[in-house]
């Protein structure tokens, strides 16, 4: 995906950069249109997500290439959360990267590793931990030290004991739908 200048739009909305690492070397820069930002959460849509293959979660396609994701950025938090859908809107679960916490280098440009972990709510509450075999590898490779997979799998852990407890996700997920997200937008 192209870079957009700072200060751009998309349709007239602000957006934002984000610079998403991926060790050992990948780096992504994911151009997200603001939403809505306040002191605790920064929301953004990501109208079509460029994706090589589909997203799947025990056989099911939950994210396609082109599909719309309402993004929740938290900030000093150690993951962000993706309310996820098909292309044709069809909401399918949600997503958390655990990451870095991000670095909002100035309003529109944010950076942040992605530290192999993620966590997938399935729309009738069942929760799970994805993706640990990735994470053993880059820990194998040496692309992650022994503290951060650990910190990784800490925060995992804490989410799905929130989640299976009714605590997690924030009410502002559930709040900020994909058509609401769009409203805000035409506004």
């Amino acid at each position: 995906m192209q870079p957009q200048a700072r200060g751009s739009t998309i349709n007239g909305s602000p957006t934002v950069q984000i610079h998403y690492r991926r060790p050992p070397d990948r780096e992504e820069i994911f151009v997200q249109t603001l939403v809505h930002r306040s002191p605790e959460v920064v929301v953004t849509l990501l109208e079509c997500t460029p994706l090589r293959r589909p997203v799947m979660v025990d056989g099911r396609v939950v994210l396609e290439d082109g599909s719309p994701v309402v993004w929740f950025t938290f900030p000093g938090e150690r993951h962000d959360i993706g309310r996820f859908h098909t292309v044709d809107g069809r909401f399918t679960g949600i997503y958390a990267n655990i990451l870095t916490p991000v670095r909002f280098l100035d309003a529109t440009t944010w950076e942040t590793t992605d530290l192999f972990l993620d966590i997938w709510l399935e729309p009738e509450g069942r929760v799970r931990i994805l993706d640990r075999d990735e994470l053993a590898a880059a820990r194998q490779s040496g692309w992650i030290d022994d503290a951060t997979a650990e910190e990784a799998e800490r925060e995992a852990a804490r989410i799905v004991e929130l989640a299976q407890a009714g605590a997690w996700p924030p009410p502002v997920v559930a709040e900020w739908t994909l058509e609401r997200a769009r409203e805000a937008i035409r506004d």
